[in-house]
């Protein structure tokens, strides 16, 4: 891919981390339902026999609640609420419209700032009720009554964040250059403008300060003489 115009949006690492656990997410997703609603028992055969998915199921589930603490390390600092969230609420229908240029919107805008802290807040409330739920090591030790609830809220929780990760994918593919960057890592200096230009001049700024440095540093670089 040629990197010329491009700027890295999403390192490797943080790319790496993300198809994991959309892939694993995905197998907790049908296997849980396939628990949950017997008429879907179809879903569960991604990971096998029925005693195999109640094995399987809440493993991965730790799994992707790992990934997704380290994915909240990596761009939690990206997700803070500021002044210019404010902006975009108040230019709400220019977004919708595909007319957000010129609105000043940071790496991340509201939606996915409001996104991203969903999904954190429930796959918390996922990991404590499952742990609490997970019948083969756990919950012999909480009365009937907890686990109970820990059930109704791990289900609530669970549906939740299904019906999040569809609109996730659908925000994804609605704007256009969105996936290709999370597979490549790169996004056209083009997209970044159009859709978070603050983060854009900040990353420019960056491009520019870098090649102002390489400059100089070849400037006061003594040159070598051959000898005849």
């Amino acid at each position: 891919m040629n990197k010329k115009g491009m700027i890295l949006r999403t390192p490797l690492i943080v790319r790496f981390c993300h198809w994991c656990m959309v892939c694993l997410f995905i197998l907790t997703a049908l296997s849980g339902l396939s628990l949950f609603f017997p008429s879907m028992k179809l879903f569960g055969l991604v990971l096998g026999t029925p005693q195999l998915v109640r094995a399987l199921h809440p493993i991965i589930g730790c799994v992707v609640f790992v990934l997704l603490m380290f994915m909240f390390l990596k761009l939690a600092h990206h997700n803070i609420p500021n002044k210019q969230d404010i902006v975009w609420l108040k230019n709400f229908k220019s977004v919708i419209m595909g007319k957000e240029e010129g609105i000043p919107i940071g790496k991340y805008n509201v939606g996915q700032k409001f996104l991203f802290w969903c999904i954190m807040s429930l796959i918390f409330v996922l990991c404590i009720t499952g742990l609490i739920m997970w019948r083969r090591y756990i919950s012999d030790y909480f009365p009937v009554q907890v686990v109970r609830i820990a059930i109704f809220f791990h289900s609530l929780a669970a549906i939740a964040l299904i019906l999040l990760a569809i609109g996730h994918a659908y925000m994804a593919i609605w704007v256009k250059g969105s996936i290709k960057g999370m597979i490549t890592g790169y996004v056209s200096r083009a997209w970044a403008r159009k859709n978070h230009s603050a983060w854009y001049e900040e990353e420019m700024e960056k491009i520019y300060q870098n090649e102002l440095n390489a400059k100089a540093k070849s400037e006061v670089e003594p040159v070598e003489h051959k000898p005849a």
